[in-house]
């Protein structure tokens, strides 16, 4: 197949290039490099089967026929989309309906990649995808959130009613390598901190919890998905839940780091539980993750000492001695 994934420069864009690479598919790869990162795709330079194309989808786009489109850009942590609010709104509009609309002219599959946001401070728990979700609309992370709703909308009605074949993934907390270092999200923050010999920074008391899945899972799960029949949303994530202060501690645990926790206020907003039931994805695609958090740690780390060599690098580059 000929494939555009959108958003292919990102953390999941770009793995599920790789993904579908490996697949023996030939792929175009769409991204204006808002968060998106070039070194993400600098081992695939050399594919003839791959490309790069650098370009807001936000207008309107068409690199010829193509028989899926994968959806994965927007800013999707706290740092980025609170730093790219507007972006982050029209990227979930404008931009879902530019990459529908290349699949409805062209007869070909569309996926979306969602968000666990969409459940807001759940009122559920575990949640399930039959849940609404508990929303603040207007809150400081309601231009991500309500850019994910919206998506997800957009991509029903496309369905319904233009019949185009649509699939709706729910990612959850997603970790491994190219994560960026200073994303905010709670992996990365812990692992640059622990390796540096910082405090690992926890907001509110770290009763807080979040179900990790380490990235190549994340993406058998989406890919599962894709080849699938269901079009409604599918939780893909891992359901073993964890405390932020247990996931420092573990993330101190992997890494031999002397570091100590620091405690600091709770952000506006911030759930208090967030884990996915994933009964349906292991009845309709046979999946569960394999890799559990300690194991990905471990796995990530390497990613994470390169990140900060290189950012020291840079830094003695910038501020000679």
């Amino acid at each position: 197949m000929r494939i555009l994934v959108l958003g292919g420069a990102g953390f999941l864009g770009s793995h599920v290039c790789d993904a579908l690479l490996g697949d023996g598919h030939t792929v175009v790869a769409v991204d204006n490099l808002l968060t998106g990162r070039v070194s993400n795709l600098k081992h695939l330079e050399s594919d003839p089967r791959f490309s790069l194309e650098v370009h807001d989808i936000c207008k309107p786009f068409d690199y010829g026929k193509v028989d899926y489109v994968f959806d994965f850009a927007s800013p999707a942590s706290p740092v980025d989309y609170m730093t790219h609010a507007v972006e982050t709104l029209k990227v979930g509009s404008a931009g879902v309906f530019n990459g529908l609309d290349v699949a409805w002219k062209y007869n070909a599959r569309f996926l979306i990649s969602s968000t666990s946001e969409c459940y807001g401070d759940p009122l559920e728990h575990p949640q399930r995808e039959c849940y609404w979700g508990n929303v603040n609309p207007i809150g400081p992370r309601s231009v991500y959130d309500e850019a994910k709703r919206f998506g997800e909308a957009a991509t029903m009605a496309y369905y319904r009613y233009k019949k185009v074949d649509t699939h709706i993934v729910r990612i959850f907390n997603t970790y491994g390598p190219r994560l960026q270092l200073n994303d905010g999200r709670v992996i990365s923050n812990f692992m640059k901190q622990a390796l540096r010999g910082d405090d690992l920074t926890v907001y509110g008391d770290g009763s807080q919890t979040r179900s990790f899945c380490y990235v190549s899972d994340e993406i058998d799960g989406i890919l599962r998905l894709a080849h699938s029949e269901e079009h409604l949303p599918t939780n893909i994530g891992n359901p073993s839940e964890f405390t932020i202060l247990e996931c420092a501690r573990l993330v101190l645990n992997v890494t031999g780091s002397k570091s100590r926790i620091a405690f600091a206020a709770l952000p506006e907003d911030d759930p208090k539980q967030r884990c996915p039931d994933i009964s349906k994805a292991r009845q309709l695609l046979g999946w569960e993750p394999k890799i559990n958090l300690e194991t990905g740690l471990s796995l990530s780390m390497d990613y994470f000492r390169e990140c900060l060599a290189s950012e020291q690098m840079v830094s003695n580059a910038c501020h000679p001695h």
